[in-house]
């Protein structure tokens, strides 16, 4: 994807809106006005704060026509959302990587009702650190591990550790206890999740999620399971443990989705990503990262 000619502000990037392949209206303001109609004042208040661009970053009139396919950049109003009242521990911070103890119920990356207040967004503003971004990303409801590279040149080297899977990633979990259930053992499904799609789905085909499960503790109504996730699918834990019967306490979306207030930090996910470990490409020493929080047995 081509760089977005708006640079980063307030710790959010712009948004590309591309033009369709035929429309009937004759500029670029009149189809954004139709497209988001309940924005339709502020959009005009930033074509004349000459805030919409194009691709090469030249500002848009309220008479730029518009060009089929082409696309055109202008930065979103954050809308007004909850305040997680949790806060971010710093675990490490160099010239290449700022790793934090995520909370539970934070997003990782601005989306659907967390914009301003994802952990990104946040880090940007409080470092002063435009240029970060995840190496990798946890559920919003998923605690634990997570690390930004800090500069654009060493991205891709640190992101590609994940995409290749020679990162250890190490996640405790909380779930009722199966005495007939065997562990250790290696879960393999085939995982889809739609775009617009809530959850995630097992269907017949070749595996493309692996995760090894052992049972760490118990005290015969729950157990303490150490998940060692070898691919990295949404939802992969949270739906390998429902798969098994035993899914993580906390967990609104399986076995059954069932909606929870957005408000409501009451029951977390009992899921943490304990650690996560590699041989750094540039230094070639071994990195270990390790979480602060801790799980315990209810009871």
């Amino acid at each position: 994807m081509a760089r977005a000619p708006l640079p980063i502000r307030d710790g959010l990037g712009p948004t590309r809106v591309r033009m369709p392949d035929s429309s009937p209206f004759a500029t670029v303001l009149e189809y954004l006005v139709d497209r988001f109609p309940h924005n339709a004042v502020r959009l005009r208040e930033k074509v004349e704060l000459r805030e919409v661009v194009d691709a090469a970053g030249v500002p848009l009139s309220a008479e730029s026509p518009l060009v089929p396919r082409k696309d055109i950049y202008l930065y979103r109003d954050p809308p007004i959302e909850p305040v997680v009242p949790f806060a971010i521990e710093i675990l490490h911070r160099d010239d290449d990587l700022l790793v934090i103890d995520k909370p539970h119920f934070l997003a990782t990356i601005p989306r659907g009702a967390y914009i301003a207040r994802s952990a990104l967004v946040l880090l940007r503003r409080e470092f002063d650190l435009p240029e970060l971004s995840p190496a990798h990303r946890l559920d919003r409801l998923t605690a634990g591990v997570l690390i930004f590279t800090v500069r654009p040149e060493v991205r891709r080297a640190y992101q590609e550790l994940f995409a290749q899977r020679v990162v250890t990633k190490i996640y405790d979990a909380v779930a009722r206890y199966d005495p007939d259930l065997e562990l250790p053992r290696t879960v393999r499904s085939r995982m889809v999740k739609e775009r617009d799609a809530r959850r995630a789905e097992e269907v017949p085909g070749e595996p493309n999620a692996e995760t090894y499960m052992e049972l760490a503790a118990n005290n015969r109504t729950h157990g303490m399971y150490t998940l060692y996730p070898k691919t990295g699918r949404t939802h992969q834990l949270r739906l390998h443990m429902s798969s098994l019967g035993v899914p993580i306490l906390g967990d609104n979306f399986y076995p059954e989705l069932y909606d929870v207030a957005g408000d409501d930090y009451s029951a977390p996910l009992q899921l943490v990503a304990r650690s996560v470990s590699f041989v750094d490409p540039f230094t070639e020493r071994k990195r270990l990262f390790e979480s602060t929080r801790r799980l315990h047995l209810p009871g």
